[in-house]
């Protein structure tokens, strides 16, 4: 089994999906959720009671809802693992997820009585990168992209040299990067989406040269790194 979704082997096949209009999850990563809405609060319920599994989509951007249709989703998903919960007394609870592996839906289960949508689904395992080389090189230049854009940022500059500087693998580092940067809700899709690693790493290195200014600006907003919390 690919290293990515080694933490899946007895995966059954079948995931609760929880979609959101801008939000999406990649492996190697820990998205905080507040959950509120009844739907997904009865998921997390189930899902705290059997494999512990959630998996986030990404809505599609200015799709059509035909009447009596869910709204569309993005068929390629991150399944992610609740490794610390708390309930709140009202039934909301706050969530740490990580993202554990990509999947493409295959086929969306019917409701049975469940407020929340349900879906079939494959595995994906990333591709490799032609060789060391190639990711060396990819690695070096991502890392001349990012460094300078945290200058104000020194604690966040830190956690990033940190990263290149580790055995973290290209792939998760891409990953790392595309959920942590403020990036738009489709690129990030898009690059989830790209299980070989190699179009992944040059895809992301494209997209911070295009958007260097607008990413420098966050920056210097000191926009926390990672992230916060996320809310249905």
């Amino acid at each position: 089994m690919n290293p990515e979704n080694a933490g899946l082997s007895d995966f059954s096949g079948e995931v609760s999906l929880f979609p959101l209009p801008n939000l999406v999850l990649f492996p190697h990563v820990v998205q905080p959720l507040h959950i509120f809405e009844a739907r997904y609060r009865q998921m997390v319920v189930d899902s705290l009671a059997s494999d512990r599994l959630l998996s986030m989509a990404l809505l599609c951007h200015n799709a059509e809802k035909l009447p009596g249709t869910l709204p569309r989703i993005h068929p390629v998903i991150c399944v992610g693992r609740i490794f610390r919960e708390e309930r709140l007394p009202d039934g909301r609870f706050n969530l740490l997820l990580h993202g554990v592996s990509r999947a493409r839906i295959t086929q969306e289960i019917p409701s049975s009585g469940k407020l929340y949508r349900r879906a079939n689904v494959e595995l994906l395992e990333e591709v490799p990168a032609a060789s060391k080389e190639v990711e060396e090189t990819l690695r070096g230049s991502l890392l001349q992209q990012i460094d300078s854009w945290f200058g104000g940022q020194p604690e966040a500059r830190s956690q990033i040299r940190k990263l290149f500087k580790s055995e973290l693998p290209l792939g998760s580092l891409c990953d790392i990067l595309a959920f942590a940067l403020p990036l738009d809700a489709e690129l990030k899709q898009e690059l989830l989406e790209l299980v070989d690693i190699e179009e992944r790493g040059q895809l992301l290195l494209t997209s911070l040269r295009e958007n260097k200014e607008s990413l420098a600006e966050s920056a210097s907003s000191k926009r926390k790194f990672p992230p916060d919390f996320g809310a249905n």
